[in-house]
């Protein structure tokens, strides 16, 4: 798990902006002296299971400090130990008294025909793909209701989670991601509202990216070659996406850029599900 606190000028965090013009039309993504936390990964913390954070995530803490004075921290943090996520997310609130996001995607997938999965497998990919994220997002909004701080947290689901992935035997994690896509819109409902005593105002959105080049997808490829051709052909773009190309979708949605988007799943597949 990752978190990062950023800062921003005016009292509300979230609310619209009349400093979007001119010099300063950017000013919806400005997330100074902001706190975010990103599991499965400004002062922004990741939290992750992995003892050490990899080499990319030491080249990205290099670049948040000397390029824009904020602080990324990594913690080794296992979504499925509800207790100590909790511990750590609200550690992290109390230390910067206030936290405005969640990016929540952490995720396992398991490739087997429906007919050999086991019950114990079913429920660790489900413990981590939904009951870890649920716990993260309940835990996250716990301490933005404490310091009335209304903020935004974004699941990153998949396209996984409305269409079966062709050559790909994978109905757990398909499922789990659909749940995610239906959980967003609950917590959406129950938590967007300002109540009298400034609590609530969190919104709560989806990300669904379609086939992206990370370790796990790899994976696919190197156990299946034939995967990426038929991928590739899929899609409207005819390639796979690379991750970066989802690092403006993320500010975007946890930023107050995105200020009247709630209940939503944003889906960027490269027009995957288009046709």
């Amino acid at each position: 798990m990752s978190y990062a606190s950023l800062n921003n000028e005016g009292d509300e965090v979230f609310g619209p902006s009349n400093e979007n013009v001119g010099q300063k039309r950017f000013a919806d993504f400005d997330l100074k002296e902001h706190v975010f936390v990103v599991t499965g990964g400004a002062s922004v913390y990741c939290l992750d299971r992995a003892p050490s954070p990899t080499a990319e995530w030491n080249e990205a803490q290099k670049r948040v400090a000397t390029d824009w004075g904020g602080a990324l921290d990594y913690q080794r943090v296992d979504v499925d130990d509800t207790a100590d996520l909790d511990k750590t997310i609200t550690d992290i609130a109390s230390k910067h008294q206030r936290l405005d996001g969640l990016m929540a995607a952490a995720a396992i997938q398991k490739i087997q025909p429906a007919v050999e999965y086991g019950a114990e497998d079913l429920m660790q990919m489900m413990a981590i793909n939904y009951k870890g994220v649920y716990m993260s997002a309940t835990s996250a909004a716990r301490q933005m209701m404490k310091y009335k701080c209304h903020g935004s947290i974004c699941f990153v689901a998949s396209m996984s989670g409305l269409i079966a992935n062709k050559g790909l035997l994978s109905s757990v994690y398909n499922s789990s991601k659909a749940a995610l896509i239906q959980l967003a819109r609950n917590l959406a409902m129950e938590w967007s509202p300002i109540k009298e005593d400034g609590t609530g105002g969190i919104r709560v959105n989806c990300l669904s990216p379609g086939h992206v080049l990370t370790p796990m997808v790899r994976k696919n490829l190197d156990d299946d070659p034939g995967l990426q051709g038929m991928w590739e052909s899929e899609n409207m773009m005819h390639r796979l996406a690379r991750p970066d190309e989802f690092k403006s979708a993320g500010l975007f949605l946890l930023s107050r850029a995105s200020s009247f988007m709630t209940g939503n799943n944003l889906v960027i597949d490269g027009g995957h599900t288009g046709w």
